[in-house]
């Protein structure tokens, strides 16, 4: 979040079961833990969200 805290204006965790995590930016899917059947680490995501915000 550091990375990009000025450029987020929220977020929200919404509570799942059954092993499913998905990272969504504006309802587009950037992540899914269903598809690819790994957590991602920090960095992963933070290189997610970087190549979605401009500079």
């Amino acid at each position: 979040m550091e990375a990009h805290g000025k450029k987020i204006d929220d977020f929200k965790l919404i509570p799942s079961r059954g092993g499913c995590f998905e990272l969504t930016v504006d309802g587009k899917l950037v992540y899914s833990k269903l598809k690819t059947g790994e957590f991602p680490n920090n960095e992963d995501m933070v290189e997610e969200l970087g190549k979605l915000q401009p500079a």
